[in-house]
């Protein structure tokens, strides 16, 4: 075994450079330990990877920026600015929704205007509205401010929470929470699609993760200039000039361990490197299967893997197009007629629904960069069943589902789209398993579901192995940016310094 530069400090390992294991390398070298980033990819970022074709660049993964103190704070851990890095612009509209029989309603910070785009739809909406954001407020109070960065390793942190959990009743749904205050069946469903944020249904998923609407509300939904990969590059920079070092098309194999303690990691070329601590930014289910060595099990409830819940997967079509759709804003919800009905088809991970909701991105609207001159850039996101779905042929599907979204956006959305998209391609689940190390492709590990939640998700840190900790979607708190990010402060808590300290 070796150490990086044969360097005596202590030596902490980050296995996958998402967000969450940038954040940890960040947070672990302020502590004064030794670095290392293995990442399997060719670039920093996770699923936030660049595609770049015929001049147009997508981001492959997150777009949206909702809580930017918590980017804030890792520059701030070595004395500098975000501000001075990365440019975080807000959008407007925050969102905008597009219904199948043509009507759009604009979600966005202008609290009178909105109120005023509700009262179109349900003047006794827009009355209650703001009691909704109250009772938002409540539960960010408990589940994020109080709970995002507390470590949650066993049963006993869990009971600990039981009474908030009930006095906000975390039992209900998030489509029955916002239900309490909003009755319009457009409004209702337009305020209930936070879960498919971070992977979950809204009709099953419990009102604790009602909290990313009143996140949205506090600090705004933005864009990064230049786009998520530009932040993935700065963080990069940040830890390069602190002297992390980052592998690139690096594959971890297995965990090398003795007794109770991780002592390295062992690449796919067979070498071997010798580590302090590991803290895993990977998928957790595939990590104790493909990676932990085979005497430690994951947690006991989480060991039958045809008992555990996963978030849907995801299909992702690219695409840029020889002209500019100016009307359509930077982030649009395309709502397909149905939606409880399309939602458990998905989730039931049986069969491809023959409908689809979808998710829109166009970046131009914010960030002209993005496409060649008096052209678009296009990114659209289409919920689908993971590949527990045994049924769905994805080498021909793939295909089929570009076709039909092209053709109902070219109808509605995007006038003349079939005659004007150019550079198109696409991810579905299969990618998602192969790039990305995720089980069954599911696009945010295992599903928000309040049984998986807390100190039911994989924890933070593993129950045998004591330096071995987990961070990213499929540990406390979740799937997200601010879930993922938060992760990496709940390692950080856990952790103690070293002598040799990075001072600001």
């Amino acid at each position: 075994m070796s150490r990086p530069d044969n360097n005596p400090d202590p030596h902490a390992i980050v296995v996958g450079s998402g967000f969450g294991g940038l954040a940890s390398a960040l947070r672990l070298r302020a502590k004064g330990y030794q670095v290392t980033v293995l990442e399997r990819l060719a670039a920093a970022g996770g699923r936030a990877q660049v595609f770049e074709k015929g001049g147009f660049r997508h981001d492959a993964g997150p777009t949206v920026i909702t809580a930017p103190f918590l980017f804030d704070e890792l520059f701030e851990l070595f004395g500098e600015s975000r501000e001075n890095h990365v440019e975080f612009t807000p959008v407007d509209p925050w969102y905008r929704f597009h219904f199948e029989d043509g009507d759009e309603f604009d979600y966005g910070e202008d609290l009178t205007r909105l109120k005023q785009e509700i009262a179109r739809f349900s003047p006794e909406d827009s009355e209650r509205y703001e009691e909704l954001i109250s009772a938002s407020k409540k539960i960010f109070d408990v589940g994020f401010t109080k709970l995002s960065d507390k470590p949650f390793l066993n049963l006993s942190d869990m009971v600990r929470q039981i009474p908030q959990l009930l006095k906000l009743r975390a039992d209900r749904s998030v489509w029955n929470f916002v239900g309490k205050f909003l009755k319009h069946p457009k409004i209702r469903r337009a305020f209930s699609i936070h879960p498919l944020l971070v992977g979950g249904n809204p009709f099953t998923t419990s009102s604790i993760y009602a909290l990313i609407h009143y996140l949205e509300r506090e600090w705004g939904v933005h864009f990064t200039m230049g786009g998520t990969g530009k932040l993935v590059d700065e963080l990069v920079r940040l830890g390069e000039r602190n002297q992390i070092d980052f592998r690139y098309g690096t594959d971890v194999e297995k965990l090398i361990t003795e007794g109770q303690r991780a002592t390295g990691v062992q690449l796919s070329g067979g070498e071997v490197l010798k580590a302090d601590l590991v803290v895993a930014n990977c998928d957790p289910p595939v990590f104790y299967k493909e990676i932990m060595p085979s005497h430690f099990k994951a947690p006991l409830r989480l060991q039958h893997d045809s008992l555990v819940q996963y978030s849907m997967g995801l299909y992702v079509l690219y695409f840029g197009t020889r002209r500019k759709y100016e009307d359509v804003a930077h982030h649009t919800i395309w709502m397909g007629e149905r939606f409880k009905g399309l939602l458990a088809e998905i989730f039931a991970e049986d069969k491809l629904p023959p409908d689809f909701s979808l998710y829109v991105h166009r970046p131009t609207a914010t960030d002209p960069s993005f496409a060649p001159e008096g052209c678009d850039s296009f990114y659209v996101l289409c919920p689908v069943p993971n590949l527990r779905a045994k049924n769905v042929d994805w080498s021909v599907e793939g295909k089929n589902l570009r076709d039909r979204i092209v053709a109902s956006l070219s109808d509605t959305l995007l006038p003349d789209l079939e005659s004007t998209i150019v550079e198109d391609f696409w991810m579905t689940p299969k990618e998602f398993k192969k790039d990305y190390r995720s089980a069954h492709g599911a696009g945010f590990s295992i599903a928000p579901v309040l049984s998986q939640s807390a100190s039911f998700r994989y924890p933070n840190r593993d129950a045998h192995v004591e330096n071995l900790f987990f961070v990213g979607a499929g540990t406390h708190p979740g799937a997200g940016l601010p879930g993922v990010v938060s992760s990496a402060k709940v390692v950080d808590s856990m952790i103690p310094s070293v002598a040799k300290k990075i001072h600001v």
